[in-house]
C-alpha cells in the first residue's frame, strides 16, 4: 500500500492507515470506544456496499479518526469526473483527530470536497447527506443509528457483530428484537460483510460486522410512528410474556390509559403469542389498535 504525502491533492485511496495513526500522533482509545480500521482490504471494500443506486454526492462520516476510511470516501466522492460535485463531512468529536483530518487532507478542506465538524455526532446538527458510510463508535451504535434511519437515506454502517445481528433478524429467532423491528420498520437490511477482531487497531473484544441500510416505505402503514416505536418498545420490555400481558404490564411505557380495552379488541391467537414471534407487519396493526382503542396520551 503506498502512502499520500500530507495534503496532497491527489491519491485520494491510497493512504496507509497505520501511517496516518503515526502522522496523527495520538493512538485510538478503546476508553474512548475509539478502534481505528487498519484493514486495507475491507477499507476499500466498504464505500462499495452502498446500493448500486445510491446518490453519493454527499457522504457523511462519523468518527473518522485518523482518517483511513475519509481517504476512501474521498476516492469515491471524486471517482467520477463528470460530477459537478461530490463531498464529503466527517463527524468527529475528538478535536486531535478532527485537527489532523483538515491538516491530512487540507487540500480537500480548501478545495471544497471535505468538511471536518467536531462534536458529538449525538449532539451536533447533521448535516444534509445523500449517504453515510462510517465506522460507528459502538458504545453509542444504537443512538446514532436511530438518528440516522429516519433521514431514509442509504447507510453503510460498522457495528459489533451481535448487535448487526440483532438488527437483521426476523420474526421467531432468539436475536428479534425490538432493534430488529426499529430497524426493519425504515429500511431493508442486510449484513454485507463480517469482520474479525485484528482488522482493528486496537483491537476490539467483540467480532464486528458491515450493515447496509437501503431505505424503503414499510408495506403496512401507522398513523403515528412516534408512538409505534414507543410501543414496539413497551411490549419487548416484557417479551417471554403473552402479547396479552405485556400490552396490560407495560401501559407506563407505551403511555396507554386504556389497556384493557386493546385486549378486549385484539384477535385471541394473536394475544396469546410472544412479542418475539410478531413480524413487523403485525406489531404495526396491533399498534394501531392500541392507537385507536387504548387513548394512548403523549410521552
Amino acid at each position: 500500500m503506498t502512502d499520500s504525502p500530507t495534503g496532497e491533492a491527489a491519491g485520494y485511496g491510497s493512504r496507509d492507515p497505520d501511517a496516518l495513526a503515526r502522522r496523527a500522533g495520538a493512538r485510538a482509545d478503546p476508553d474512548r470506544d475509539q478502534h481505528f480500521l487498519v484493514d486495507d482490504r475491507v477499507l476499500d471494500r466498504i464505500p462499495g456496499y452502498l446500493p448500486a443506486d445510491a446518490d453519493g454526492s454527499h457522504l457523511l462520516e462519523i468518527g473518522g479518526g485518523a482518517g483511513a476510511l475519509t481517504d476512501r470516501l474521498l476516492a469515491a466522492a471524486t471517482a467520477d469526473a463528470t460530477a459537478d460535485s461530490g463531498r464529503v463531512t466527517v463527524i468527529e468529536r475528538d478535536g486531535t483527530f478532527a485537527d489532523f483530518l483538515r491538516e491530512e487532507f487540507a487540500a480537500a478542506v480548501d478545495g471544497g470536497l471535505l468538511d471536518v465538524v467536531e462534536g458529538d455526532a449525538l449532539d451536533v446538527d447533521l448535516p444534509p447527506f445523500s449517504a453515510c458510510v462510517a465506522n460507528l463508535p459502538y458504545g453509542v451504535s444504537s443512538e446514532i443509528a436511530f438518528r440516522l434511519l429516519p433521514e431514509k437515506k442509504p447507510l453503510v454502517l460498522m457495528f459489533q457483530a451481535e448487535f448487526a445481528d440483532r438488527m437483521v433478524a426476523s420474526a421467531g429467532e432468539s436475536e428479534y428484537g425490538r432493534l430488529s423491528v426499529s430497524a426493519q420498520h425504515y429500511a431493508d437490511v442486510e449484513v454485507v460483510e463480517r469482520v474479525p477482531k485484528e482488522a482493528f487497531d486496537p483491537q476490539p473484544a467483540v467480532e464486528s460486522a458491515v450493515v447496509r441500510c437501503t431505505p424503503r416505505d414499510p408495506d403496512y402503514v401507522v398513523g403515528d410512528e412516534a408512538f409505534f416505536l414507543r410501543f414496539v418498545k413497551a411490549l419487548f420490555t416484557q417479551r417471554r410474556k403473552t402479547v396479552r400481558n405485556a400490552v396490560r404490564n407495560t401501559a407506563h411505557i407505551s403511555g396507554l390509559d386504556e389497556p384493557e380495552a386493546v385486549v378486549d379488541a385484539a384477535d385471541e391467537e394473536l394475544l396469546s403469542s410472544r412479542p418475539g414471534k410478531l413480524d413487523p407487519a403485525v406489531f404495526a396493526a396491533l399498534a394501531e389498535l392500541a392507537r385507536e382503542r387504548g387513548s394512548p396520551t403523549e410521552a
